[in-house]
């Protein structure tokens, strides 16, 4: 067996993944806070697009709108912070717009428990609802796709109009403490680096359960052939509506976990634009892999850092040729490389027994 083949079953998408986790677990000892605390918005990230590479990889059923249930696991997020961490009876920009007294939203989530849950249920209820009544009426492809576009618009566009509630373009700043520690500790940091990082691992472990169960199979069926599905009694508007609310839900986690890195949130990080990169970044690892996914968050913000820290004028262009190339010349995502270098190994594997095969019968014919 060559060394090639040795490699190439070695990675395998479930030890890839293993090693990407243990690279994750040991990276903190030898980066400082900074690069910790940006590698913890990365995997943020990786858990976000779990959710879009089950809709749109498995499913076939693309969203440019996730950023709305992104959104609203940041924002729900950032009010319980903002309640923790304030002095006086409301935050300091409600003052400032003339409210005295907590809006009744607020208060629901000044509990840790309700703000953490709520973050993650509120968006798989918008997101249920959304669902059924376009997936009943049989709205897909392209025009889905606009009409969560347009809906991102919408959010945005109401989250800036209400600024005595949310902050407007301003957004939800200024926490400084969860559950009574300070978020600026390094500790805390670390604490929360690794809690984000069993997020990943758990939601990964779910989706790949997931995708090798019946129900999984059964997405892969509406993506390569829907109508054959749903003329074998199946009703695919239910698998969809399903699939969407989960997809909502990790979108949802992944904004609370976000927020919690950075430490603030506004209307410019979940728009049109935040909206299609998700999408690149499933593209750029590999959709319908889950693992592809992941390296693409993660590698996608890395050379998004480091373009922009290194050539600062220049980075915007550097990063859209990088997208081009991939786009162009590996259209399933770095994935794509690891399967090619599979086939190869196997291909060589094979001519390399029917060579050995060969060799014996001429030596046993010439004995």
């Amino acid at each position: 067996m060559t060394l090639q083949l040795i490699g190439t079953r070695l990675f395998t998408r479930q030890w890839l993944m293993f090693l990407i986790i243990v690279l994750l677990l040991v990276l903190p000892f030898f980066l400082s806070d900074f690069r910790t605390n940006l590698l913890g918005r990365y995997i943020a990230f990786a858990i976000l697009v779990l959710g879009l590479d089950l809709l749109w990889g498995y499913t076939g059923v693309l969203s440019l709108g996730h950023g709305i249930f992104f959104g609203l696991g940041a924002y729900i997020m950032a009010m319980y912070l903002s309640l923790e961490g304030m002095t006086g009876a409301v935050p300091d920009f409600m003052l400032w717009n003339g409210i005295t007294g907590l809006p009744l939203l607020w208060q629901v989530f000044s509990n840790p428990f309700i703000a953490i849950i709520g973050a993650v249920t509120i968006p798989m209820l918008i997101a249920s609802l959304l669902a059924f009544f376009t997936f009943r009426n049989r709205i897909k492809d392209v025009y889905f796709t606009i009409l969560t576009q347009a809906l991102v618009l919408v959010m945005v566009t109401l989250i800036v109009s209400q600024q005595s509630i949310t902050g407007g373009t301003n957004g939800l700043t200024g926490f400084s403490t969860i559950f009574g520690y300070s978020l600026s500790s390094a500790s805390t940091q670390q604490v929360l680096y690794y809690l984000t990082l069993g997020c990943l691992i758990l939601v990964f472990l779910l989706c790949a359960a997931l995708v090798n169960s019946r129900f999984g199979r059964a997405l892969v069926a509406i993506r390569d052939g829907e109508n054959r599905l749903r003329f074998s009694g199946y009703d695919t508007s239910m698998f969809k509506v399903a699939i969407f609310t989960l997809s909502a839900g990790i979108a949802g986690l992944a904004g609370m976990l976000y927020v919690l890195q950075v430490g603030m949130i506004t209307p410019s990080m979940i728009g049109i634009i935040p909206s299609i990169e998700m999408i690149l970044w499933v593209a750029i690892g590999g959709r319908g892999t889950l693992i592809g996914p992941v390296i693409g968050a993660l590698v996608t913000n890395s050379a998004k850092t480091f373009f922009s820290e290194s050539h600062p004028e220049a980075w915007l262009y550097l990063l859209g040729t990088v997208f081009v190339v991939i786009v162009l010349f590996l259209p399933g995502g770095i994935m794509s490389l690891l399967r090619k270098w599979r086939k190869e190994g196997e291909r060589n594997e094979s001519d390399g027994v029917k060579r050995t095969e060969r060799e014996e019968t001429h030596r046993s014919q010439v004995s």
